[in-house]
């Protein structure tokens, strides 16, 4: 199934929140997006259709096996292009802003040559 930026940007969010708060809901995703609730709450419930996620009763989101695995994908190309840039010069704001920005488009080939770069550089 293809999944389109703005539901990895939404997976990705909710992976962070989870590592932070433990807990996640809407309002969570609102405050960290900057997306108004209607767009959250129609983007939540397109992820649940498609099994991305689940809601309890009490409005907590968790992911499902799928979306966490989306979410851990971006998640680890956001990190490791943060570092990349930041190896750069980059300032580590404008590092992880671009970051989010080319993890979503960046081939395979060139993802796994910039992990494969930054590994020999970390090798003692």
């Amino acid at each position: 199934m293809v999944i389109h930026e703005s539901a990895e940007d939404y997976l990705e969010s909710i992976l962070i929140l989870k590592e932070r708060r433990g807990v996640v809901h809407s309002i969570d995703i609102d405050n960290e997006l900057g997306y108004s609730k209607p767009s959250v709450s129609i983007a939540m419930k397109k992820l649940r259709e498609s099994g991305y996620i689940s809601m309890a009763p009490d409005g907590s989101i968790t992911l499902n096996d799928s979306g966490l695995e989306v979410a851990s994908r971006v998640y680890g190309r956001h990190k490791t292009l943060t570092k990349l840039f930041t190896m750069l010069g980059v300032s580590p704001e404008t590092a992880a802003e671009d970051a989010c920005k080319v993890e979503h488009d960046l081939s395979d080939e060139t993802f796994s040559r910039i992990q494969e770069f930054l590994a020999r550089r970390e090798a003692p």
